[in-house]
């Protein structure tokens, strides 16, 4: 059952603010990355969260209501910095083969699983969320740009068709990181069949 404060709701729970307020909800933030990343979003508690942030429980909640409201923050900020490390794509797809480009995708998805370990787990936070549209309606249609970029003949609605199933396929890879049950080895097997599978596909769909 989600931990919730007796002040739910109330007008006099703290808005953050540029500086001090700001560096506090980055420290919270990353105290309950880590502490979801080691023991999993059922098991992290808003208790834990504050000892691992070094303050008092009562200071998390004027931040956030509940733990749900911590695991929404961080997803809004990974699913913005997953963004921003797509763009650089955009420039330096003249210069890459199709194959090129499909191995720099992967290496952009694995080193950020690597540094957020807790953008896993998060997905499997059980409440109702879904990322911002307009940001999930832009990195598909970067996607569609860069590859009309790369085949002047595709229509938008053709690029878009290719972006969507490309970026369907590279969400499905997330499930190799929430099934525990397969070894490192396995995973890397794994990876590198989704990355012959996106290779294939956009071969296919850019160069034929």
């Amino acid at each position: 059952m989600s931990q919730h404060s007796d002040s739910e709701g109330d007008p006099k729970r703290r808005v953050p603010q540029r500086g001090r307020g700001e560096k506090r909800l980055a420290e919270l933030l990353e105290a309950a990355a880590a502490e979801i990343a080691e023991v999993g979003y059922e098991a992290a508690t808003m208790k834990a969260i504050a000892e691992r942030s070094g303050t008092s429980v009562g200071t998390v909640y004027q931040y956030f209501p509940n733990k749900e409201a911590v695991v929404v923050a961080l997803r809004t900020q990974y699913g913005a910095e997953m963004e921003a490390r797509w763009l650089p794509l955009m420039r330096e797809e003249a210069n890459l083969s199709t194959e090129q480009l499909v191995e720099r995708m992967f290496e952009v998805l694995t080193d950020y699983l690597r540094l957020r370990p807790a953008y896993v787990p998060l997905t499997q936070a059980p409440l109702a969320y879904s990322r911002d549209p307009a940001a999930r309606i832009r990195l598909r249609e970067h996607f569609a740009t860069l590859f009309r970029a790369r085949r002047p003949a595709l229509t938008r609605a053709q690029a878009t068709r290719i972006a969507n199933v490309t970026l369907q396929i590279i969400r499905g890879m997330h499930q190799l990181h929430i099934d525990t049950s397969a070894s490192a080895r396995e995973q890397r097997a794994l990876m590198q069949e989704f990355r012959r599978a996106v290779t294939a596909y956009l071969v296919l769909s850019l160069d034929g």
